[in-house]
């Protein structure tokens, strides 16, 4: 089975979210770049941690995305696409179509709710 589409769509996913890493200041695999400022003033102070912490936020959920798309680019090459990670099921097309980078059918992903 080919899925061009998808491939396509993920990598594009893929470029969008390293993209944004980057323009938090973060690298591909979620590390902050060491010129990041986020003040240095004692009374600054909280709202540098509260800035840092919200970032490093964004950061980690870019990362769990990224590691989505990566996972999904995984499966298209080894064949195991449309699968659901769980019960082995195919997932419905309409999922994929919407979120590529399912990985569980639309039961598995109810169930761990």
């Amino acid at each position: 089975m080919e899925f061009d589409g998808a491939r396509t769509a993920l990598n594009q996913e893929r470029e969008k979210l390293v993209r944004q890493l980057e323009e938090l200041g973060a690298t591909e695999s979620g590390d902050l770049r060491s010129d990041l400022e986020f003040g240095d003033g004692f009374a600054d102070a909280g709202a540098a941690t509260a800035e840092r912490t919200e970032l490093l936020g964004l950061v980690e959920s870019l990362k769990g995305q990224l590691k989505s798309v990566d996972e999904a680019l995984v499966k298209i090459e080894n064949g195991s696409y449309g699968l659901c990670n769980k019960c082995g099921q195919p997932i419905p097309p309409v999922r994929l179509e919407a979120r590529p980078a399912s990985v569980l059918c639309f039961d598995c992903k109810n169930q761990r709710r």
